[in-house]
């Protein structure tokens, strides 16, 4: 397919040439924006193939969370032609841009990123870096579409819907993009602000802020040596977190999530009564009874004040091994009147 120069849209010394072509669908507002580095922009986007059946290949609008798309303008997004053309944009503008493939070399990777957090797979696909091309192309990017893409790439259009262009010191910063700083900084705001979402029962809004948390110690504590007294105060400064997110991840009967947290506290500390208690009832809700019996006794070891609430835990638990029994007997009992009747 041949790309006609197409017409001269231009934002800070952008210029869409060879092999773009723009097609705006609404003109959008106001001026075009500098967007100057740092510049946040937020906007939905669709991909599709150049087929006679125009074959979508990922819609934010669509696409598991279903979640607009965030991108810092100069911050070296690995797919740079979508910098390039959202800098052609003013707010509120619908554009498609027709690209050829010689500059879709990174989107297959790219795209698996994105599919796999709108999906909530992050960390199970092979590939774990964009730059990782011969090692995804023997592992396969677990989308079918994409490894074809790998193989045979091809033009595509991009749909992009600009919802809002705002510049450096209009908004607030993403925790990956503070500096260390700024990362201890927030860290006592986000545990008041998922405090107070806890208390108001917003406990998904509560789950992110104390997961924002953690993902900037987690950054943090990369930054120091392994057993190094900076290292082990920011490690330690991750429990009081993990224990809210995990009570969270309760509370919204997410339980494995819950048990996965409550048992990286224990592997850090092992006195925390909290999180024995709290994976107790994760175990309870996922009929793992012979560990929760094992957790709720070592909390009442732990601190004997939990006697009482405990008692109640554990005649839960007695209850729902009666109630198994008397299931399984039924189901034998018909398994044994089914062999005598043949």
């Amino acid at each position: 397919m041949d790309f006609p120069e197409g017409e001269p849209e231009s934002g800070l010394g952008t210029s869409l040439g060879r092999g773009i072509v723009k097609r705006v669908i609404y003109p959008g507002k106001g001026e075009l924006p500098l967007f100057e580095d740092g510049t946040k922009v937020i906007f939905h986007y669709k991909t599709s193939k150049l087929d006679e059946a125009e074959t979508v290949l990922e819609d934010s609008r669509t696409l598991g969370k279903k979640k607009s798309m965030e991108l810092l303008i100069g911050k070296q997004f690995k797919l740079e032609v979508w910098e390039d053309c959202l800098k052609t944009m003013r707010r509120d503008e619908v554009a498609e841009f027709t690209v050829d493939k010689m500059h879709l070399v990174s989107y297959a990777p790219v795209a698996q990123k994105l599919r796999d957090f709108a999906l909530d797979k992050s960390g199970q696909t092979q590939g774990s870096h964009c730059c990782g091309m011969a090692q995804m192309s023997e592992a396969g990017l677990g989308y079918p579409d994409l490894d074809e893409f790998m193989k045979n790439p091809e033009p595509l259009r991009f749909t992009f819907q600009i919802l809002s262009i705002n510049s450096p010191g209009q908004y607030k910063k993403d925790a990956w993009a503070m500096n260390d700083e700024e990362k201890r900084a927030i860290l006592p705001i986000l545990k008041e602000e998922g405090n107070k979402l806890y208390q108001e029962k917003e406990y998904e809004k509560a789950a992110e802020k104390y997961a924002e948390a953690l993902g900037c110690l987690e950054n943090l504590v990369l930054h120091e040596k392994p057993n190094s007294s900076e290292y082990i105060e920011l490690d330690n400064l991750r429990i009081p977190f993990l224990l809210n997110y995990a009570q969270c991840k309760l509370l919204l009967g997410e339980y494995y999530q819950a048990i996965e947290h409550c048992s990286s506290v224990i592997e850090k500390d092992d006195s925390l009564v909290k999180a024995y208690f709290r994976r107790g009832k994760a175990h309870v809700a996922c009929w793992n009874l012979d560990e929760a019996r094992k957790d709720f006794k070592k909390a009442g070891e732990l601190d004997p004040s939990l006697a009482g609430a405990l008692k109640k835990e554990l005649k839960i638990i007695d209850d729902l091994e009666k109630q198994k029994d008397k299931e399984d007997k039924a189901v034998m009992q018909n398994v044994f009147q089914k062999m005598v009747e043949h």
